[in-house]
């Protein structure tokens, strides 16, 4: 990583200085999330092509922020933070916090990526909320202008870990369809509105399976900064 160092004799400005390349904080944020196969932290990521995430793997692994694993048995390569990483928490919490309660829900959720959204939709939801049989839940996102893929599905399994998430019609009966906006949805995850709020002001409207719809709040986590005090709230 070649920068221009800001020359100051400050811990501060270090630090900024060896996490300043971008994608850096979201790429071990990501793996903080529990991510460590290439393509789910590209996903999780967003908007970061292949090229650009392997060159900074490879430069945060140079500077001891990522440890890279292959396994001898399948040749498939794992990606974990490092000890120097780990120690960040700390910080990457107080970070989180600061933004919850100082930033405008507006600019905060703002540009969100939908492909992004999606995937860490599909990282909160609780299995164990869900009927025990297969449950399909279909998202509309009604954004103006639309997103690129306005439709998602989520498909349950009995006994699977994750969802499946597709953006093409998987061709299975939907039990509850979503009609919502990415602010919306990225406002009730974050703690900036709820889903009963969304309901009322019509971010968010819930049609098919009524347990479904009334368990939303349950099957659906939101963010572990979620329950601050002083959060700033969606108008």
């Amino acid at each position: 990583m070649t920068r221009r160092p800001y020359g100051l004799v400050c811990p501060i400005s270090h630090a900024c200085e060896f996490l300043e390349p971008r994608w850096t904080i979201q790429i071990l944020t990501e793996l903080w999330n529990g991510s460590t196969r290439f393509n789910d932290i590209r996903k999780g990521v967003g908007n970061v092509s292949s090229a650009l995430l392997s060159r900074r793997l490879k430069e945060m692994e140079a500077l001891g922020l990522v440890e890279r694993v292959e396994d001898e048995a399948t040749g498939t390569i794992s990606y974990f933070r490092s000890e120097k990483s780990i120690r960040l928490e700390p910080a990457m919490n107080a970070l989180a916090e600061w933004a919850q309660c100082n930033i405008e829900a507006e600019i905060a959720l703002a540009d969100v990526d939908v492909s992004t959204l999606m995937w860490a939709v599909r990282r909160k939801i609780d299995l164990a909320e869900l009927p025990r049989r297969r449950a399909v839940i279909r998202f509309h996102f009604r954004d103006d202008p639309p997103p690129r893929c306005p439709h998602y599905w989520f498909v349950v399994e009995p006994g699977s870990d994750l969802p499946e998430l597709c953006s093409l019609d998987p061709g299975r009966d939907v039990d509850l369809y979503v009609e919502t906006g990415v602010v919306s949805l990225g406002a009730i995850l974050e703690g900036r509105s709820s889903i009963e709020r969304e309901k009322e002001r019509g971010g968010l409207l819930l049609i098919g399976d009524p347990g479904l719809a009334r368990s939303m709040d349950r099957w659906l986590r939101i963010s572990v900064y979620a329950a601050l005090g002083g959060i700033v709230q969606l108008p």
